[in-house]
């Protein structure tokens, strides 16, 4: 079921006309379908079921306050990969015991505070920080739980840009150093060995990959149980794609399906880390027509909504779904470039799009729950977007728009 459907000619997020919410909060407006969430959630949380389980929403797909809440009152866990998205699950009412830490660069005071709110797990990626979490721990006089994030040398199929398995990526242990550094961890009394955790990019649309990975991580897993190393958890990360497009990911239930087959004698947990799936078509974001023009025979439509607003079309190339809000019965379509007011020529929300587009109306960015506002910046001193949830028909402002002076208010002038 969509909650983003239209009425008669008018768009709507559940019970609410978008144009009514472009109208009362401005744009660019990021708007959030509470149901959607709630039916993604709810999706995931079934497809493992069957065995015991922790879902941790990735935190950087979508860092909103009210999000996050929402999340950890239907019982979820979290994946974080900074001590700032930590505090904010905490801030939000999150359990810092169903938080897995993530992360290539943490540091000694990050690691520090994990350990001091009783996180769930640290995912470690390198040997050197094995050194700094065993400093850290006996510091803190307490055992840290641990896991190697192992890269297992699998391509996910994805935008080098979002594929992290392999072994030219930044992440993780390779597959062939992992089973030394295991021994290494459980002879430190100071350290337990959690789980093993594995993530190999974002936005896979095939099953095929994780399937392979997750061989590998069981291999891996055998090994350690013949020597007597015990495992609580299994994280096989996050990943599953989204339709943006015309893409035709599989359900949370076909995606896990071949992992708890492979799991289901073995008395271990399965632990995951969506963020996309879960955020990404539960909200779109409003952007306004201000001004057409045609440029050599390039029609473009220019928007008040930039590149600071949405980065992804710009540092990805991807590919958003844009349609008016309105369908209008007169005019034609025209194939055009929706383009934002950032001083920049890759400025862009979409290309060589056909729509019948009037000056002043309201168009959807569709799937822009993930990744959206979470990269949001201030660029060209641009106030960070409003963003709104929408609770069937009733409209809840979640972020206030930035006022100026908030930019600039923690800068100062040398006297």
């Amino acid at each position: 079921m969509d909650f983003f459907n239209y009425k008669g000619s008018d768009l709507y997020a559940e019970d609410v006309k978008l144009t009514e919410i472009a109208k009362q909060y401005n744009t660019p407006v990021y708007v959030y379908s509470k149901a959607t969430l709630e039916r993604h959630i709810a999706a995931f949380e079934n497809s493992l079921k069957s065995k015991k389980h922790l879902v941790c929403f990735a935190v950087k797909s979508c860092s909103n306050l009210a999000v996050i809440n929402l999340m950890a009152k239907l019982g979820t866990g979290f994946d974080v990969v900074s001590e700032g998205e930590l505090r904010r699950v905490i801030a939000a009412g999150g359990d810092p015991h169903k938080v897995v830490f993530s992360g290539v660069g943490k540091t000694e005071h990050e690691i520090e505070y994990a350990l001091s709110v009783g996180i769930n797990c640290l995912n470690i990626e390198s040997e050197e920080e094995i050194d700094t979490v065993i400093k850290v721990a006996k510091k803190l006089n307490v055992v840290a739980p641990v896991a190697l994030r192992v890269n297992p040398g699998v391509d996910a199929k994805t935008h080098p840009y979002i594929s992290t398995g392999l072994k030219n990526n930044k992440f993780g242990v390779s597959e062939e150093i992992a089973f030394d550094l295991y021994k290494r961890i459980a002879k430190e009394p100071c350290l337990k060995v959690s789980g093993i955790d594995c993530h190999i990019g974002s936005q896979m649309t095939s099953g095929l990959p994780i399937v392979e990975a997750t061989d590998k991580i069981l291999a891996l897993y055998d090994k350690l149980k013949k020597e007597g190393i015990n495992i609580d958890h299994i994280n096989m990360g996050g990943g599953l794609g989204v339709t943006y497009y015309d893409e035709t990911p599989p359900s949370p239930l076909e995606y896990f399906a071949p992992i708890l087959e492979r799991l289901k004698n073995e008395d271990v947990a399965i632990y995951i880390e969506p963020g996309r799936a879960m955020v990404a078509n539960a909200c779109v974001l409003l952007a306004k027509v201000v001004y057409q023009k045609n440029n050599g025979g390039k029609h473009f439509v220019i928007t008040d909504t930039g590149m600071n607003d949405l980065i992804r079309p710009a540092l990805y190339g991807s590919y958003m779904t844009i349609i008016n809000t309105t369908k209008h019965e007169d005019g034609e379509e025209v194939v055009c470039d929706i383009v934002g007011p950032i001083c920049e020529s890759d400025d862009f929300l979409g290309k060589e799009r056909k729509l019948n587009v009037k000056n002043g109306d309201i168009l959807a960015v569709r799937g822009a729950g993930a990744y959206g506002s979470s990269m949001s910046s201030t660029y060209n001193t641009r106030r960070m977007p409003c963003e709104v949830m929408v609770d069937k028909d009733k409209t809840f402002e979640i972020r206030k728009r930035q006022t100026y002076e908030d930019i600039w208010k923690d800068e100062s002038i040398l006297n």
